[in-house]
């Protein structure tokens, strides 16, 4: 408590040098020390921007500490990339923390996943799971301020966690304020009222500022979880005696008789008084203090005087390494069969749960009833058992999220989204939790993640059927878009996105999983064999141009992909030996190495998209394509997609009035052709 005290007091007497904003543990260090000094190496715990005195329990040096505070370059959670407080460690003598990020309350559903990873292990019995020397199982601890506890994706965890009786303790520290918002205007009921809501969820109220009560209080919650193996909510009521964080000073907002109030319960005094009545002398206490103190100011001189990071270093760790660099297998095996697009997906897929014990399937009505809306999971349910394949209840984001706990304990999720249209509530964890975990983490760790998106319109499927998402997905940084247009490259790619060790998406187009769309019969292939893998970022010429047009000029490339491919297909039949076909497969990583020379071999481009044209992908690559090859242009990039519409209409023939045909893209070749 003394170097917390410190530290919180140094940082206060050095703001200009404590540039970087950050919250500290003042007020709660009773509870977090309580739960630090508990926790063993073989445990998960998600920390929250608060949790310096936890981390310190935990046996993380203030120095450490103040490395992260100053964004310095031996930061050695995220090398100066990320705020105090916000740890990641896979030290093997310690708790593991995955990477933590700011968003409040957002830690709540991958932290759940932890503990739907560590009861799968268990399940299993897997060697991945990690026990005590007694064999003794861990907990997963999930810490969030009461503030929190109202977001709407909390509740996703909950009902999850209740539903499947994880060994998670979801440790709610309460100080009656958010920012500048009380508990009066911000909740109806406290966190203890609320988890009564959720039927098979222990709770615990305890006073997170008296020592003895918390470490009773979590010592109960920690051996109900690690022998129970059923999750549990302890609110700790403690004082905030801070600021929210150095950038929002307390005296802004708080009187001075609420300030006064918090401070009545300040647990240092208590510990002291506690110390004392069991006879540790004042001298003593002196003592510890002092030294503490000298501690501190040596700790944040030396941690002042610590190397900036390396500006060169800014785009290391954005993307772990992938395996899979080269196409290995066979893709079309002797005698094979031909089949559509959504068998080669289920049959890849079962292919990596017999290969890969710790592969697991789930989503919306993915499990053995159905097998998906489309059938692409039809029989896994059956063939592998509902602790493998299962349904979910309609819960985008904790679908989405929880991967993330789920890869930190070991376990590879492939997931699905039912629809594109409704993968936005999955966005705020796949942005904030999924993308960012890899670089602000240094590489300890990326999100393992498979996430399958039926995708595109397909005749009548209106508004929230039919939409394409691809632009958005591409704006975040930090995950991978793969878009196949036939078996073959569905079956690889889905092989090589398991295999990669970071966040894929795989968009499935409706419309070519069946080939049931007027010429999109190309899309049935020959299924590749088992072994087949298709690296991710690699382009393929799906029909080229006859070298005699390409020599007197007569020639140009559509770069496309999806359901794109057979429009160009269809409208290159106008042009015999004039058009050249890309097929991007992969849209990012991107091939631009085969794109851009593509572009310089003709001369003349047509980029072609499903979505929605104006502010899309395809738009930003006519702008690359322009600025990379600019001198080897003989006419503008054109460009076709979707009418700048909302949504794609219910109305097949305000659908197809919407969207892009063979009919409009033979215009624009004709367009090109003619420059």
């Amino acid at each position: 408590m003394c170097y917390a005290g410190n530290m919180a007091a140094t940082y206060e007497a050095n703001r200009p040098v404590c540039k970087y904003v950050h919250s500290t543990s003042r007020g709660h260090e009773a509870i977090q020390i309580a739960t630090g000094m508990q926790l063993q190496p073989w445990d998960f715990v998600s920390p929250y921007y608060r949790d310096e005195s936890m981390l310190l329990a935990m046996g993380f040096e203030p120095y450490e500490l103040m490395l992260q505070l100053l964004a310095k370059a031996d930061d050695p959670f995220s090398g100066g990339r990320s705020y105090y407080s916000h740890p990641n460690s896979r030290r093997e003598d310690r708790p593991q923390i995955p990477h933590q990020s700011s968003a409040t309350g957002m830690q709540v559903i991958p932290t759940t996943g932890m503990a739907q990873g560590v009861q799968y292990l268990e399940q299993t019995a897997s060697s991945l799971l990690r026990t005590g020397p007694g064999g003794e199982l861990p907990v997963v601890v999930c810490s969030l301020g009461d503030g929190s506890v109202t977001e709407g994706e909390v509740s996703e965890a909950l009902q999850f966690a209740v539903l499947k009786q994880l060994p998670v303790i979801y440790l709610v520290q309460d100080n009656d304020w958010g920012i500048s918002v009380t508990a009066a205007e911000a909740r109806a009921m406290d966190a203890y009222e609320y988890a009564a809501g959720f039927k098979g969820l222990e709770r615990m109220r305890v006073d997170g500022s008296d020592f003895t009560a918390s470490y009773a209080a979590m010592e109960t919650a920690i051996a109900y979880v690690r022998q129970e193996r059923r999750p549990i909510l302890v609110q700790a009521k403690v004082p905030l005696l801070g600021h929210h964080t150095s950038g929002v000073r307390k005296e802004w907002y708080r009187t001075a008789e609420d300030l006064e109030k918090h401070a009545a319960n300040d647990p240092v005094p208590k510990l002291k008084a506690l110390l004392l009545k069991h006879g540790v002398t004042p001298a003593d206490i002196q003592e510890i203090e002092k030294n503490a103190a000298v501690y501190i100011t040596a700790a944040f001189d030396k941690a002042v005087n610590a190397p900036e990071p390396a500006p060169d270093t800014v785009q290391q760790h954005v993307f772990a390494p992938t395996p899979v660099t080269t196409e290995t297998g066979t893709r079309n095996p002797a005698g094979g069969s031909k089949v559509v697009m959504v068998d080669a997906a289920l049959h890849a897929v079962e292919e990596i749960m017999q290969a890969f014990p710790e592969a697991i399937f789930y989503g919306q009505d993915v499990g053995k009833r159905l097998g998906g809306v489309f059938r692409e999971a039809a029989t896994l349910g059956d063939k592998f058992g509902d602790h493998r394949v299962y349904n979910t209840a309609i819960q985008e984001a904790y679908i989405i999220g929880a991967t993330a706990g789920l890869s930190a304990t070991g376990v590879k999720p492939i997931v699905e989204v039912q629809f594109a249209d409704y993968i936005y509530p999955g966005f705020n964890q796949l942005v904030t939790e999924i993308s960012k975990s890899c670089y602000l983490s240094q590489g300890k760790y990326p999100v393992q993640t498979l996430i399958r998106v039926p995708i595109g319109a397909y005749g009548g499927g209106g508004p929230y059927h039919s939409g394409s998402i691809e632009s958005t997905l591409l704006s975040i940084k930090g995950i991978k878009v793969v878009y196949p247009s036939n078996a073959a490259d569905m079956k690889g790619l889905l092989k090589a996105a398991f295999l990669d060790p970071n966040p894929v998406v795989m968009l499935e187009h409706k419309g070519l999983y069946w080939s049931k769309v007027p010429g999109t019969q190309e899309a049935m292939t020959i299924e590749p064999a088992a072994d087949y893998i298709l690296p991710l970022g690699k382009g393929a010429v799906v029909q080229a141009a006859h070298p005699r047009d390409v020599e007197e000029g007569n020639s140009l490339c559509i770069i496309t992909y999806g359901m794109g491919v057979y429009w160009a297909k269809a409208a290159a039949r106008a042009f015999p030996g004039n058009v050249e076909i890309i097929d991007l497969r992969t849209l990012f990583p991107l091939d631009e190495s085969l794109v851009y020379d593509t572009v310089k071999k003709h001369g003349k481009c047509l980029l072609l998209t499903e979505e929605q044209l104006n502010n899309s992908f395809i738009q930003a690559l006519a702008g690359r394509i322009q600025q990379q090859c600019f001198r080897h242009l003989d006419a503008p990039v054109l460009t076709v997609g979707a009418m700048d519409l909302p949504a794609v209409p219910l109305n097949m023939g305000l659908e197809a009035a919407m969207l892009p045909n063979p009919v409009k893209v033979e215009e624009a070749i004709r367009t090109l052709l003619a420059f």
